[in-house]
């Protein structure tokens, strides 16, 4: 399935070349403002409804982000093939690599992830989760630390993510947590968090794509966060679940199974190379010090 999924990413790369490489593709900077026929309309829906439905079906995030795209361009565009091919390309994809505020995010993105790499490599992670795994003692304890960090790191939801999720699985999978559990509550935890922290690579995004009126970006963001519901509702949820311990849906199958059979996930053939990932350095303190 992998290599099925790398082969027609290839194929959409290359189309996507020959497209910017062919005379059909068209540079409209000055063109006067279009509106489609279906603005404003119940077809706005379908782009993101098409792409949330193939991500759940095909479990393929990226191949059905790309095919949303494409089914929110060919509206756009009423269903001419060329000028959806120019809108993906140019009014997508080119114009959003050539801002450098975009550009800013990824680049911040990387240099997270590259200090997450390190870290992990270093034996950082491991360390401080042994050094936990020593000082909390029960379950809603693990699942309370592993949010609590999670609000530490509030700086970004996928830095969050790889770091929660490196520091804090040897904590619970001493108390028998299963991975899906911690995986829920990290993700829980990151997006939320970030979402509503005025400090956060989420609200430069946003702010940036505001333009300036009565309320600068930032300003607009902070007085908005009393009205984000799903954050503030997932924090609440998340911690209601660490306290009074309660589980629905597939999460008590897996849970059932970590406390009683001590399987941690299940689901085990999906997470075969879970535990096969490259070793971090078995020397790392949670601090170091420099001896003479």
């Amino acid at each position: 399935m992998r290599e099925k999924m790398r082969k027609l990413s290839s194929l959409l790369a290359a189309v996507m070349i020959c497209v910017m490489a062919s005379p059909l593709v068209t540079f409209a900077a000055d063109a006067e403002e279009y509106v489609p026929k279906m603005y404003a309309s119940i077809w706005s829906l379908v782009p993101p409804v098409v792409a949330i439905a193939l991500a759940l079906i095909t479990k393929e995030v990226y191949s059905s982000l790309f095919i949303g795209i494409v089914t929110g361009a060919l509206i756009y565009t009423g269903f001419s093939p060329i000028a959806t091919l120019d809108t993906v390309i140019n009014e997508g994809f080119i114009n959003s690599v050539a801002d450098a505020w975009n550009i800013g995010i990824f680049m911040f993105l990387i240099l997270l992830g590259t200090m997450v790499a390190l870290m992990n490599k270093a034996g950082g992670s491991a360390a401080f989760g042994e050094w936990a795994k020593k000082h909390v003692k029960t379950r809603a304890g693990a699942l309370l630390s592993t949010f609590l960090l999670g609000v530490l790191i509030f700086v970004d939801d996928y830095f969050n993510c790889l770091t929660v999720g490196s520091v804090m699985m040897p904590v619970t999978d001493g108390h028998k947590i299963s991975r899906a559990k911690l995986a829920y509550i990290i993700d829980a935890t990151a997006a939320p968090i970030c979402m509503i922290a005025p400090i956060s690579s989420w609200a430069a995004a946003v702010s940036g794509m505001v333009d300036e009126g009565v309320y600068s970006g930032i300003e607009l963001f902070v007085r908005a966060i009393p009205y984000n519901y799903y954050s503030l509702l997932t924090i609440v949820f998340v911690i209601g679940m660490a306290l009074m311990g309660f589980d629905y849906g597939p999460m008590v199958k897996h849970e059932r199974n970590a406390r009683e059979k001590g399987d941690l996930f299940t689901e085990g053939e999906r997470v075969t190379n879970a535990d096969n990932a490259p070793k971090g350095s078995e020397k790392a303190k949670v601090y170091d010090r420099h001896v003479a």
